[in-house]
């Protein structure tokens, strides 16, 4: 039997069934342990040392136990708790993305993905790079800055080289104000070479999705296709950051298998990177089963309730508080509305999950990857989250400015990533604003921007920030930064 070992490169070792049933019987005989349960939330909440603030974080098997408790009262220290990192180090910012399905060409069987290779009804497609010039040129309309690219499996027709011909697409389309400055790739475990190649490429965040951390319920619900091999694709982000990625994005798809055990999991998976590498994940992901093309979630038996799906965000974000984390528009706006109170960072908004999909004038069903439950537009979601006391940010500055991995997170340990993140998300603000928006949007950002103005602690910067939104406002320059 594979003994626990985080510094471990070995899946059974890492992610260790035996570790996450232990951790799972612990929680449960824990909690009810007020005692201990107020021992661990004091030990996650932010400490202020001097000018920085620092987080302690938690190990999976005590947020194990703050996610076992059933106690109202102890759920709301934790959800009061979570907003209080969450303001520490990602302030009241919101960074928006939209992803861009290039290939529905699948080889694999996934049981939960209407892009598997059963699937007869669902024609298949793939963009041209024409074609996805087109879908840039829709986006950049929109105001969209970052991109999460998504493809199928399938080394005939998604080649590493098609991945990497669309991506130089990407960054080549200038139209009008809009160019996209940072794309995101989520594609297939791959081998340490194809992540060199994406690095060179370009990329920001390397998103790979683990669906379950259960290695038995995992072969079961990939019985076909290379991604099938539950090791091969568990190790991938060690061979990306072998690569030279240094920042990557985990996730899991929950209702697949237990909650509780694929928290557990992905816990153990964040502090397997930071054992190894010596940082953890740069995003995180919380999406559910939705349903799809020939997918009905009631077919999997672990769904989970809006209060267990808030309360598991929450408390990743006590585990690991300087990780950004995301929710897409699977979820509908009520669901996202509560998560943004309890840790949430990045948000997609305006979202097409088909092919080809934002060049069509009215929304295309036919190649969905799933529904989409918020299908407001990228303005209406800005404007909602203006109202709700957020700042829409579209700033890739860290990205660009070379603020990644073990430098981002050291930045963002100490609280002074908000010098940099807080006038960028206004500095974005403005050029959407300015170049996208609608009068009644524009009228209430600039007034959101004169007010957090007026937030920046540094007379320098505050100065700075507000010469280039000035300079957007009335001219055609772009892109500042700090």
């Amino acid at each position: 039997m594979s003994k626990y070992d985080p510094k471990s490169l070995k899946a059974a070792e890492f992610i260790n069934d035996a570790e996450i049933l232990a951790t799972l019987a612990y929680a449960e005989e824990n909690k009810n342990n007020l005692p201990l349960i107020e021992e661990i939330l004091a030990r996650a909440k932010p400490v202020r040392q001097g000018k920085e603030t620092h987080c302690r974080g938690l190990t999976h098997r005590e947020a194990a136990v703050l996610l076992a408790c059933d106690d109202p009262a102890v759920n709301e220290k934790i959800y009061a708790a979570a907003a209080e990192i969450k303001a520490a180090f990602y302030g009241n910012r919101i960074v928006l993305f939209a992803p861009l399905y290039l290939s529905n060409y699948c080889v694999n069987g996934c049981a939960y993905c209407p892009y598997h290779r059963q699937n007869k009804e669902m024609p298949r497609k793939k963009l041209t790079q024409e074609e996805i010039r087109a879908e840039v040129m829709a986006l950049q309309d929109m105001g969209h800055k970052r991109l999460a690219i998504e493809a199928g499996e399938d080394p005939v027709n998604n080649p590493i080289e098609y991945i990497l011909e669309s991506i130089k697409t990407i960054y080549a389309v200038h139209h009008q104000q809009g160019n996209i400055r940072r794309v995101n790739v989520n594609i297939a475990a791959t081998t340490v070479e194809n992540y060199r190649l994406l690095k060179e490429a370009g990329i920001g965040t390397y998103i790979l999705f683990q669906e379950t951390y259960n290695k038995e319920r995992y072969e079961k619900l990939h019985p076909t296709g290379p991604k099938h091999d539950y090791a091969y694709h568990t190790e991938a982000m060690d061979r990306a950051m072998e690569g030279g990625i240094d920042d990557v994005g985990l996730g899991v798809l929950f209702g697949l298998d237990s909650y509780k055990y694929e928290f557990t999991g992905l816990l153990m998976h964040a502090e397997h990177l930071e054992a190894v590498h010596g940082v953890g994940p740069h995003t995180i992901s919380v999406p559910r089963v939705k349903r799809a093309a020939d997918i009905d979630p009631a077919t999997f038996d672990n769904s989970i309730p809006d209060e267990i799906f808030v309360k598991i965000a929450a408390c990743i974000r006590l585990a690991v508080p300087y990780t950004g984390m995301i929710i897409s528009t699977r979820e509908a706006e009520a669901v996202r509305a509560q998560m943004l109170k309890v840790g949430i960072s990045q948000i997609s908004g305006g979202s097409r999950t088909s092919v080809g999909g934002y060049a069509e004038e009215i929304r295309p069903h036919d190649t969905e990857q799933f529904d989409v439950s918020d299908q407001r537009s990228l303005e209406e979601v800005i404007s909602w989250l203006m109202k709700s006391g957020h700042i829409p940010s579209f700033c890739t500055a860290c990205y660009r400015e070379g603020r990644t991995g073990d430098r981002f997170m050291s930045l963002c340990k100490s609280g002074q990533i908000l010098n940099c993140c807080h006038p960028n998300a206004l500095i974005t603000l403005a050029e959407y604003l300015t170049d996208y928006a609608g009068e009644a949007t524009k009228q209430k950002g600039y007034a959101l921007i004169e007010n957090e103005l007026k937030k920046i602690p540094q007379d320098k910067v505050r100065q700075k920030a507000g010469e280039y939104i000035a300079t957007i406002k009335h001219s055609t320059e772009r892109d500042f930064r700090f």
